[in-house]
């Protein structure tokens, strides 16, 4: 059976930067550490697991948390049900207490179509609101974030092994590009695998 990660897949001990001057490429593996868990882990290009996320509960909950390498809560997420769709509200959390909602995710439904387009509202400055988009499509590990502009952000692929063979749906490359919340980005995938059924 092919590797998810062709290193060691050993915690890091270490905390995670939350953003690089340089474009970083994670193995996301949709598997959680916990037994009996839901969720998924995040392997940087070391073999060392940065980020992970659980639910602790049935699969695609309405909360789940973002943690880091050590289990510290990064993001506690929720999705919020409102007259018809609904949507998803990240927060931030700062000394093990959560504030104001971080970011918002709400997808745009369009009749008879597979495609998956999510807006996403930046809430995290005062006075000063920014937004980005996540694109996929229904059943397909792939999707990218772009800024507002069109700018990528990050961009997930099916990963291969070294000699080319498909690892499977639950095992994506995701390349982030420099300078993006890394932290950030990772609870926008966190979302995007509850939308596709994946988390």
């Amino acid at each position: 059976m092919a590797k998810i990660h062709p290193n060691r897949s050993s915690v890091s001990s270490s905390n995670s930067s939350l953003s690089s001057s340089e474009r970083e490429t994670f193995t996301v593996w949709m598997k959680s550490l916990v037994c009996h868990g839901n969720g998924c882990a995040v392997f940087n290009s070391r073999g060392e697991v940065v980020f992970r996320v659980d639910n602790y509960q049935q699969k695609c909950s309405r909360k789940v948390f973002l943690m880091d390498s050590t289990g510290e809560t990064l993001f506690s997420i929720y999705r919020k049900k409102l007259r018809i769709f609904g949507c998803w509200e990240g927060f931030k959390w700062s000394k093990g207490d959560e504030e104001k909602p971080w970011f918002q995710v709400r997808r745009d439904y369009t009749m008879f179509s597979r495609e998956i387009s999510c807006r996403v509202i930046l809430k995290h400055e005062e006075n000063n609101t920014s937004f980005c988009r996540i694109k996929g499509l229904e059943g397909k590990s792939a999707f990218k974030i772009i800024d507002f502009s069109g700018q990528l952000l990050a961009e997930a692929i099916e990963k291969q092994s070294s000699e080319g063979i498909p690892l499977g749906k639950d095992v994506v490359s995701l390349m982030v590009e420099p300078h993006a919340d890394q932290s950030l980005i990772m609870a926008l995938v966190t979302i995007y695998g509850l939308i596709n059924n994946t988390l």
